[in-house]
Formats: C-alpha cells, sequence, structure tokens
C-alpha cells in the first residue's frame, strides 16, 4: 500500500473525529482532496442532516477538483437523503479518482456507491487504512449490519470481583477520578441501562452530572413495572428520558402510573423467567436511531447481555479492595461458562491508571464483524 494513500487517508481520519458529538446516529466521514501531490481542500460530516464531508471538501476545493483526488473514509453515498447523492457532487466536480477506506455496510449504499463511480470511469481504490477508518465508526457499522446499537458493559469491582457487599451496599467502591470517567463515557452514549434491582437498591440519576454535556436516555429492565415511583429515575422522567422495558405481565394500572410520570413504558417479548428480551429490547432501540447503550448492571443484567452474546466492548474499574463474602454480589451473575476455555475474551485490551484504581477497556468482536468479509 502507498504510504501516501495512508498519509492523506490518515489526514481524512483525522477530520471525520471533528463531527463525534454532533454526527450520531450517522456515520463520522473525513474527505480530502489531493492534486499534485498537496492537499487542497479537506471537509467533514459536521453534523446530523448537514453536507456530507465529500461535498464540503469539493466546495472548498471548487474549480481545482478537476482531475484531483479524493480520500474519503467511508464509500460516497448514492441515494437521495437529507442531501443529495455524494456520488453526483464527485463526478460533477472531474474527479478522477477515489480512495475509500472501506465500504457503507448499510443496504441501500453498499458498494452502490462504488459501481456508480467506476461506471462513470473514476479509478476507485479500496481499503486503503480499512481498519483505522473503521474503528471510529463501529457504533455506526453495528447498526448498519444489525439494526441493533453497539453495547458496552460496564461496571465497578473491587479485587475479588465484587460490585456490592452481601448487604447491597454498593457506595465507594470506585475513586473520584473512576466516577469522573464514567460519568465521561455516558455522555458519549445514547442510552444507559440498568435493572429494576439496581433502581430499588441505590436509586441512582444515571445523569452525567461530574462533565458537562447532556445526560443520555435512561432505560430500565423491568419486568412488572416495580419501578417506585418516588424514584430519582421517574422523578426526573420530564427532564430527561426515561424508557421502562416491561413484559406483557407487567400491570396495565402500574403502567399507567409510570406513563402519568413522563416515562415510556416499551413492551417487549419476555424471555426465561419472563424478563424482557434484550434481544428484542436492543432491536426496538435500533429502529428508533440508537447507536450505542452504555449496560450499567447489575449482575444478571450484565449476564443476560454476555450470554446472549450482544455486548461489544467492556469497561471496568477494578479498586484495590477485597470484599469477600460468598452471598456478595458478583460483577457478572448467570450461569457462567462451563470451562475457563469457553470464557470470553477479549479481542483488545487497554488498560490505564485512575488513581487508585485500575480501569480495564476491550472489545469482545474482531473488526471483521462490524466490516464483513
Amino acid at each position: 500500500m502507498s504510504e501516501k494513500h495512508e498519509y492523506y487517508m490518515k489526514r481524512a481520519i483525522g477530520l471525520a473525529k471533528r463531527g463525534r458529538k454532533r454526527v450520531p446516529p450517522n456515520p463520522l466521514v473525513g474527505a480530502v482532496v489531493v492534486k499534485g501531490g498537496k492537499i487542497i481542500a479537506g471537509g467533514y460530516h459536521a453534523y446530523f442532516g448537514g453536507p456530507h464531508a465529500e461535498r464540503a471538501a469539493l466546495k472548498r476545493a471548487g474549480s481545482a477538483a478537476r482531475g484531483a483526488t479524493l480520500y474519503v473514509t467511508l464509500e460516497p453515498c448514492c441515494h437521495h437523503g437529507k442531501t443529495p447523492p455524494c456520488t453526483d457532487a464527485i463526478i460533477e466536480a472531474g474527479i478522477k479518482k477515489v480512495v475509500v477506506a472501506h465500504r457503507d455496510p448499510i443496504d441501500f449504499v453498499r458498494g452502490k456507491g462504488i459501481s456508480q463511480l467506476k461506471r462513470a470511469g473514476i479509478e476507485v481504490v479500496e481499503g486503503v487504512m480499512r481498519e483505522e477508518s473503521a474503528l471510529i465508526n463501529l457504533r455506526y457499522l453495528k447498526r448498519a449490519r444489525t439494526g441493533a446499537p453497539y453495547v458496552i458493559s460496564k461496571w465497578a469491582m473491587s479485587l475479588d470481583g465484587k460490585i456490592a457487599a452481601r448487604t447491597g451496599d454498593s457506595r465507594g467502591i470506585s475513586s473520584e477520578r473512576s466516577l469522573k470517567y464514567s460519568h465521561g463515557l455516558r455522555a458519549e452514549v445514547d442510552a444507559i441501562l440498568v435493572g429494576v434491582r439496581t433502581v430499588i437498591v441505590d436509586n441512582p440519576e444515571l445523569t452525567c452530572r461530574r462533565v458537562d454535556g447532556p445526560s443520555p436516555a435512561r432505560i430500565v429492565l423491568d419486568a412488572r413495572c416495580d419501578l417506585p415511583l418516588r424514584s430519582r429515575l421517574v422523578r426526573s422522567a420530564r427532564k430527561i428520558p426515561l424508557i421502562v422495558a416491561t413484559t406483557s405481565a407487567a400491570p396495565v394500572s402500574r403502567r399507567e402510573a409510570l406513563t402519568r410520570r413522563g416515562a415510556e413504558v416499551l413492551v417487549v417479548r419476555s424471555r426465561k423467567k419472563n424478563r424482557p428480551d434484550v434481544t428484542a429490547l436492543l432491536k426496538a432501540l435500533g429502529e428508533r436511531g440508537c447507536t450505542s447503550l452504555l449496560v450499567e448492571g447489575g449482575g444478571e443484567v450484565h449476564a443476560s447481555f454476555l450470554e446472549s452474546g450482544l455486548v461489544d466492548e467492556v469497561c471496568v474499574f477494578v479498586a484495590p479492595g477485597i470484599i469477600g463474602g460468598q452471598t456478595a454480589t458478583p460483577a457478572v451473575g448467570g450461569t457462567g461458562a462451563n470451562r475457563v476455555a469457553d470464557a470470553l475474551r477479549l479481542v483488545e485490551t487497554h488498560t490505564r491508571r485512575l488513581g487508585p484504581d485500575t480501569l480495564i477497556r476491550g472489545r469482545l468482536r474482531d473488526l471483521s464483524y462490524y466490516l464483513g468479509r
């Protein structure tokens, strides 16, 4: 692969990242126009519904784009959405060559944009910095390929893997630095999910109060709508979206009481032990445009997502304390693996210190899952 190709694509990836806060659920995309060995213009998708990266770059390049090479981090779109097709703009600008990091897996684009460019006589080079480009769009790629949001399971635990003492107390496991990091993570996702028992025991707010930015939607798995009406989540439901994912077993009176207080009650099919089916829930969230979900527990909720193969990434804060006790709550409940060899393994791991704590973060899936084979 040409080192120059990589250099220009790296610049395009850098531009794409600038749209991180305002682009979702659309993908992050960057583009640069190169002529005579120099970048003459660049652009990126800056906000949802705004001009795409290719059009932004071509507008800046103007007539100088004729005969130039366009580097773009994602296959150009070829359909009318909120904006006209980027392929039309590329052809009209007289671009000679297009270098693409990877194809767009969404059905109405996949391969069609590249085919249209080739039919117009434009040379297309694919696969330049394919994986590096995919890494900035895992959430978009997951939803485009499966219809479900990207799922991060997050918990804080002691050295012996406990998230609460035998009394149920879980306050103070992690440090202030870990809490701030956790709130920053919340600010980067579309929704946060917990089980109803976590709400009953801890009465959390599930907000991003330690960092700047709006708090995401809160989701509670609650088979019978047992969520306390005086909980912090319900009391703030008119200010911050609250979705109660329940089943048909929930009494109508409880559903209506939550609805009157501003919560949305979402009935999904039930699974074993009459709990809400998390696979069905993810499908429903994906249909609403949700691209990322942070699962915060408790242990049985983490198990339901992990055992169903729905988790893309884990984020674990390990505190230097030992809680002990056979009845203390483990980080992940459920049935568990029969053998150590059957344990889930991270394919990529990053660690860092946060005060006295250690953060371990990594993906459970290889990039080929998101990009297709």
